[in-house]
């Protein structure tokens, strides 16, 4: 692990780069908000289904890459898309949990983002639908992406051949899914990598504030309906709505944190890097200077975002490695 307090920011690169940046910045800017700041938990509630199919018409704009093919299936009676990159795979198993704040997205919007996992890696992800709020609230979502890692683990995988991976909401349910396996008594996953993951129910951290100008997709205003929507009353200050302040990281998989200096959560995977630390948990905290939320889904625009996957992909080989 870096020290902490010396994580490496990683360099802004040349003129390219650095150009990408402020048109993809820009084009976000002038874009409808992915979340309207200006409603109340019940408008957004009354009005979620137009939250949903926003975030989904957004996510079709994303690259998705050529080199996979997908099947309908199903873990634990849970509906989930399985990927598998075109000709010879590789061992070992990635289970995926989309973004969309705990109240929108599907595997089907999350094409680009898990192709480029199932085709940089060669391994097999099954990406889970798993229930939305406001229908479904906290616990539900962890209820079945758990539900979906002992289906695995029935059907003779073995712990150290998965790795939990998710951005956003799905980012921290692969950090509170591996908390929920322990808490059931399940071995733990060979590993998780955590894309821009939201660990902090309550949006405490000072990047909340600090970094919402420089976010051009979040703020803490427009997703804290969100928030409550999927809290449903439920006291945050435990692991599974807060793993970046309360999770015990004893015993936690090696972790991958990827995270932007552009966004609101970035002290959401700061503060849980500190305490993978001080539980002597192999972390990776890996920051991108100048980035917006889950710029790893925008590959062939933003050269910081292929080249965060392909660190990505070498963590994941690393667990890989005996398999």
């Amino acid at each position: 692990m870096n020290s902490l307090g010396n994580y490496p920011l990683l360099p802004r690169g040349g003129p390219m780069s650095q150009e990408q940046r402020r048109a993809l910045d820009e084009q976000l800017r002038a874009s409808a908000p992915l979340f309207d700041p200006n409603v109340s938990i019940d408008q957004r509630r009354a009005s979620i289904q137009e939250a949903r199919d926003g975030f989904a018409a957004l996510m079709k704009t994303m690259h998705v890459p050529d080199g996979f093919r997908t099947a309908a299936t199903e873990l634990a009676g849970i509906r989930a898309l399985r990927f598998d990159r075109v000709g010879t795979g590789r061992p070992g198993t990635i289970l995926f949990f989309h973004g969309g704040s705990f109240v929108a997205g599907s595997p089907e919007t999350h094409l680009g983002l898990t192709g480029e996992l199932a085709v940089r890696t060669g391994r097999t992800v099954f990406s889970v639908d798993y229930r939305l709020a406001p229908e479904h609230p906290f616990p539900s979502a962890i209820e079945d992406t758990t539900a979906a890692y002992r289906a695995l683990l029935d059907t003779g995988h073995d712990p150290g051949s998965i790795v939990f991976a998710g951005d956003s909401a799905g980012g921290g349910l692969a950090v509170t899914t591996a908390l929920s396996a322990r808490r059931r008594g399940l071995p733990m996953p060979g590993g998780v990598v955590a894309f821009s993951p939201g660990l902090d129910n309550a949006g405490t951290g000072a990047s909340n504030r600090t970094r919402g100008a420089a976010d051009p997709i979040l703020t803490r205003e427009s997703v804290q309906p969100n928030r409550d929507l999927y809290r449903a009353g439920a006291d945050p200050e435990q692991e599974l709505l807060n793993p970046a302040d309360y999770a015990d990281m004893t015993g936690f998989p090696p972790l991958l944190l990827q995270v932007g200096t552009n966004e609101v959560l970035l002290d959401d995977s700061t503060r849980l890097a500190e305490r993978a630390r001080d539980a002597d948990v192999d972390v990776i905290l890996d920051v991108t200077a100048g980035v917006p939320h889950v710029f790893q889904t925008f590959t062939g625009r933003l050269d910081e975002a292929d080249l965060a996957l392909e660190r990505a992909a070498l963590f994941i080989d690393q667990r890989f490695r005996s398999c």
